[in-house]
């Protein structure tokens, strides 16, 4: 069962909290319609996004270890069963984004699919060490059964779904960005789960000491630049404004999340703050 939007967001623009910024992560949340058979169902500061069909549902991110109550929750609140997701799909293996994702498989049964770096890391609840968060990163994440890594450009089907994985590291080794399509009104958006593209490092960490590293976040950021984008999600939900896009739905409906320049938009914050980042360590002692 689907709610009206305009009913739905009526109901929450006092609950949206678009100043609030990620204080806290797992902030209450009332989950909403985003385009079609879209949802998000994150907490208020890490996203989480259901994709729904006769055949099975996919999950996009568990959020951190608080999360799962809250997600498990909101997916039951839109009129679906938590049991009927089949795949829950991982932007990167950092615990605000995989720390729930242990027990929302324990809920659902899902099988669970990232790259193969993030992979490698769900599948033992330890951290990579050429991580550039590594020492700040806890020291162990509830290891996750059936993780299954999925090729950069590979596509997850079920049903009529079909869900594009796109490698993203920089941020974390094992990035990876999802796409997919949702029709509305027998209208088709290109829906983008975009991975955190920040430049974010834990002492001593230093991108200028790691080329590899940079570039591969260079890329990344201009891989999501280039995408076919209507409707971007990031991981973080206030990196890509979805707070001011949500409000603009209140009276919109779900044309005000429509934004074709917000991949452009999102992959410039990125590069800004690599760019930031390096300067700062070149004049570091």
């Amino acid at each position: 069962m689907k709610m009206q939007h305009l009913t739905l967001f009526a109901a929450l623009l006092g609950a949206s909290a678009a100043q609030a910024g990620a204080a806290d992560w797992d902030a209450p949340q009332e989950p909403f319609a985003l385009y079609g058979n879209t949802y998000y169902v994150g907490p208020h500061g890490v996203s989480s996004v259901l994709i729904t069909s006769p055949a099975g549902h996919i999950l996009i991110d568990g959020g951190s270890p608080a999360s799962p109550g809250q997600i498990a929750q909101h997916i039951r609140q839109l009129g679906f069963r938590i049991e009927d997701v089949k795949y829950i799909l991982n932007s990167h293996e950092h615990f605000d984004h995989a720390g729930g994702i242990a027990e929302l498989q324990r809920l659902s049964g899902a099988a669970v699919v990232t790259s193969t770096a993030g992979a490698a890391v769900l599948r033992t609840g330890l951290s990579n060490q050429d991580d550039p968060q590594f020492t700040d990163l806890p020291g162990k994440m509830a290891p996750i059964a059936r993780v299954e890594a999925i090729a950069d450009g590979g596509v997850l089907k079920l049903g009529p779904l079909r869900v594009t994985a796109l490698y993203t590291p920089g941020h974390a080794p094992g990035g990876v960005s999802w796409t997919w399509q949702s029709v509305e009104g027998g209208v088709a958006a290109h829906m983008v789960y975009a991975d955190s593209l920040a430049a974010s490092a834990a002492k001593p960490y230093r991108f200028r000491d790691h080329p590899t590293v940079r570039d591969s976040l260079t890329r990344s950021i201009a891989r999501i630049a280039a995408l076919p984008c209507d409707i971007l999600v990031s991981a973080h939900p206030e990196y890509s404004d979805l707070w001011g896009r949500f409000d603009k739905a209140a009276t919109q409906g779900h044309a005000g999340f429509i934004d074709r320049n917000a991949c452009r938009a999102y992959a410039a914050k990125g590069s800004a703050r690599l760019a930031t980042t390096l300067a700062d360590e070149g004049a570091q002692p």
